[in-house]
């Protein structure tokens, strides 16, 4: 069990809410860490540590978490092509993307759009707040880490069943 954090500054919460709402509302920009920081008017080092803190989340994995969030959104409600999807959301290549893309919801750009359109009609009936957060991607762990885990189940050989 992970120890209680202890609380942190208001002055500096408020700070690093002005470098996410910066994030929220221009989440198709590039967003390294210097800049969120600047924003916040502390130290690179220091914004990673409080925001991860703060939010529970490291800052790129949030910017993540909201690019896929509109993505998702956009492959429902538009008829836009996904390459246009893409570079809306802030990617400067198809590929990364889609494999981005897949990696945090676990299924394509083109199979999401099939399955939000089919679904779209029976969420009719549930609230916009739990439709997004059921939908909100799970970021709990890295990217890179996700798929390195993947990986690791694949090389694993099957133990044979003895008869």
């Amino acid at each position: 069990m992970e120890p209680p954090r202890p609380p942190q500054d208001p002055e500096l919460l408020r700070r690093l809410l002005r470098a996410k709402d910066r994030m929220d509302a221009a989440f198709d920009e590039e967003w390294p860490v210097e800049r969120l920081a600047q924003v916040s008017g502390v130290s690179a080092a220091h914004f990673a540590r409080a925001f991860k803190q703060a939010f529970g989340i490291p800052p790129h994995r949030y910017l993540l978490t909201r690019r896929i969030e509109r993505a998702v959104a956009l492959l429902r409600e538009t008829d836009l092509p996904i390459t246009q999807i893409a570079l809306d959301t802030g990617w400067a290549s198809l590929g990364t993307f889609g494999r981005t893309f897949r990696d945090v919801t676990g299924e394509s750009p083109a199979a999401r759009r099939r399955r939000e359109r089919t679904a779209s009609a029976a969420d009719a009936t549930v609230p916009g707040c739990f439709l997004s957060a059921a939908r909100r991607p799970d970021l709990t762990i890295a990217v890179l880490e996700k798929r390195r885990r993947e990986a690791g189940d694949m090389k694993i050989p099957k133990q044979k069943e003895d008869p």
